[in-house]
């Protein structure tokens, strides 16, 4: 990292911390991701980079963004900019040498500090450190026109209030977002999809989730899912935490959906959710009719565990969780060296062993043999 900065000029002042390392720093959460900010044109951030044997990769130029990596991590490295022109997720930028004019392109207050690699000074243009002090979400400047720039800035700010706000919501952000929920029908699928289980990761969604199902902030995109829909994700999260199993996005999606694999089918295709994804979904919201057992062996483990803390059954689920099912130890070669035909009896007969073997709890031993052999005479006669 050290190599990187000096290659950009933090010592000069040219490069400064930016936007969510500043932030979770400050709140002593892990850093993942560091961006930083600088004066330096993008061109000249690509010739210091490769004279400093550090590769550049230019992927986002036009807009000033060249990810550098160093020692093996990512960083993105992105000239200050200006807003020239705004529609929707898309701008029109200048490139500029004013901090607060970059700083002010952002969309949260916390996510606008900045800090000075070198002597550690942080830089707060719009009140952030105060907002990050009492964990208030907000808008800089007017959320009306922070959600006109991008719409995706409503559901950015469920989520960052799930994650880092305390109480109620911001009342001006809260007001915005209500009255431009309409605007997230110009989103494509796959980012409401992105926000919403990035929101639905978080420890304790479940306060944030009922304000916007309350506010109808999703019916525009999602009106499956009822007003009252959040009771049943905590009901879920609650489950989750006694049976210490850890909280996943789809699980917690399939809770806020009707059980009905066909709805909840719809949805996650409308979302374009992977193949798997919409999958587990379904599997998770048909109501269980199986022993958890059976569902594990037939379906999935995954499934099992699923279902089993949709229906508030955590020990139960824990106990599946823990479960490794087996295979069925008779083949249909064993079967034909019994004297079974080969052809159509083979697989029917197997599967009539299947059957009884799972029924019985999957026996092994005289029992299974018991099973086998039952099967076996049923087909002679």
């Amino acid at each position: 990292m050290a190599k990187l900065l000096d290659a950009l000029g933090s010592d000069e002042g040219l490069t400064r911390y930016v936007g969510g390392a500043v932030r979770d720093e400050l709140l002593r959460l892990p850093v993942s991701d560091v961006d930083l900010a600088t004066r330096l044109r993008p061109e000249e951030v690509v010739e210091r980079l490769q004279a400093a044997g550090i590769k550049a990769v230019p992927t986002g130029i036009e807009h000033g963004t060249v990810t550098a990596v160093s020692d093996g991590h990512p960083y993105e490295v992105t000239t200050l900019r200006r807003d020239i022109e705004t529609f929707g997720r898309h701008a029109t930028v200048a490139f500029s040498d004013n901090w607060e004019e970059d700083a002010a392109r952002r969309d949260f207050t916390i996510n606008a500090l900045m800090a000075d690699p070198v002597s550690g000074e942080i830089f707060d243009y719009f009140g952030g450190l105060a907002d990050l002090e009492v964990r208030r979400v907000r808008f800089i400047g007017d959320p009306f026109e922070r959600i006109a720039e991008d719409h995706l800035r409503i559901l950015r700010f469920f989520r960052f209030h799930a994650r880092f706000g305390r109480g109620e919501p911001d009342e001006a952000a809260l007001g915005a977002c209500t009255e431009r929920a309409k605007d997230l029908m110009a989103l494509s699928r796959e980012r409401i999809a992105d926000e919403l289980l990035k929101l639905l990761s978080v420890d304790e969604p479940v306060a944030t989730v009922r304000v916007m199902l309350e506010r109808k902030i999703l019916n525009p995109v999602l009106p499956e899912i009822g007003e009252t829909a959040w009771a049943a994700l905590d009901a879920l999260i609650r489950a989750e935490i006694e049976a210490a199993i850890e909280g996943e996005p789809l699980r917690r999606l399939a809770a806020l959906l009707p059980r009905n694999p066909e709805i909840a089918a719809a949805v996650t295709a409308r979302l374009k959710l992977s193949n798997r994804a919409r999958k587990r979904v379904a599997c998770a919201v048909e109501p269980a009719r199986h022993d958890p057992y059976e569902t594990a062996y037939r379906l999935s483990t995954e499934c099992a565990v699923d279902r089993l803390l949709l229906a508030g059954q955590p020990q139960e689920a824990r106990t599946i969780e823990q479960w490794s099912p087996p295979r069925l130890p008779v083949t249909g070669g064993a079967l034909i060296k019994r004297g079974l035909t080969e052809g159509p009896d083979v697989s029917r007969t197997l599967r009539h062993i299947e059957d009884r073997w799972i029924e019985s709890g999957f026996p092994g031993g005289s029992e299974l043999e018991a099973i086998v052999s039952d099967a076996l005479a049923a087909n002679s006669r």
